[in-house]
């Protein structure tokens, strides 16, 4: 199997990224402009969160640079490592997908519950990846 399948996912994660950045800058122009707010007003993260009730993108934003780290890092190791397997490619697509519906849950309706079983599914998924990667290290 070919070592660069497993670096698809990473750009797909990086496309998700991109997405969620562009919803967050297109809804902070927004909320300036129609509050007639300046930009300086929310310096920080307390201002803004004292400003702007919204907080949905900016949170999801921020998520994606936490677990999805994880995810990055075993992506790199198994491709440098090649260790490329199907059932590496399942587990990190099922990540992908799982954190796809989580960004789409948390930046529209916020269903808590809903995001939660996104956010397990796609650590089950990261879990499953890091335990067979363990295991080829070892092994190999």
């Amino acid at each position: 199997m070919e070592a660069k399948l497993i670096l698809y996912p990473l750009l797909a994660m990086f496309l998700l990224t991109c997405l969620v950045a562009a919803t967050l800058i297109r809804r902070r122009i927004s909320f300036y402009k129609s509050n007639r707010i300046h930009p300086q007003k929310t310096a920080t993260s307390a201002q803004m969160a004292a400003s702007m009730a919204d907080s949905r993108a900016a949170d999801n934003f921020r998520n994606l640079f936490e677990v999805p780290v994880l995810f990055y890092v075993a992506a790199v190791v198994i491709f440098a490592g090649g260790f490329t397997c199907l059932p590496h490619l399942v587990f990190a697509w099922g990540f992908v997908v799982a954190r796809y519906a989580h960004s789409y849950i948390q930046c529209t309706g916020n269903v808590v519950m809903r995001r939660f079983y996104a956010y397990l599914v796609s650590w089950v998924f990261l879990l499953c990846t890091w335990l067979m990667l363990a295991w080829q290290l070892l092994s190999a």
